[in-house]
């Protein structure tokens, strides 16, 4: 069997999944993302130019809280170790299902209660 050149595209088929059912679910993932083990809470799946992205609250970088709540966007085939958790999360006030960043390309995205 030789290898693809596009080596990326089975990680991103086994990980969407995952990302669709924790986004449906407010579910937790887990990954290593620069060398260092992240919770996320994801809140959007989204495409630019071809690739998948996720839109994601740090829960925790290497067991400790970030100093301020931010929605980080992450390519999705660098997210290492990519898997579901039991820890569920409530969706965040800083996510907004209509930024410009990702909105016109938002494959699935985390309900948001209306005030």
């Amino acid at each position: 069997m030789s290898s693809s050149p596009n080596e990326a595209q089975p990680a991103t088929a086994v990980a969407l999944p995952i990302l669709f059912e924790a986004i449906v679910h407010t579910k937790c993932v887990e990954a290593t993302y620069n060398g260092g083990h992240v919770l996320l809470a994801p809140h959007v799946a989204f495409t630019r130019h071809g690739e998948v992205y996720v839109g994601a609250t740090t829960i925790e970088r290497d067991g400790v809280p970030p100093r301020e709540e931010k929605l980080g966007l992450f390519k999705l085939v660098g997210l290492a170790g990519f898997a579901l958790t039991d820890r569920t999360f409530i969706p965040s006030s800083v996510f907004d299902p209509k930024d410009a960043r990702f909105a016109a390309e938002t494959m699935i995205a985390v309900e948001t209660r209306q005030a």
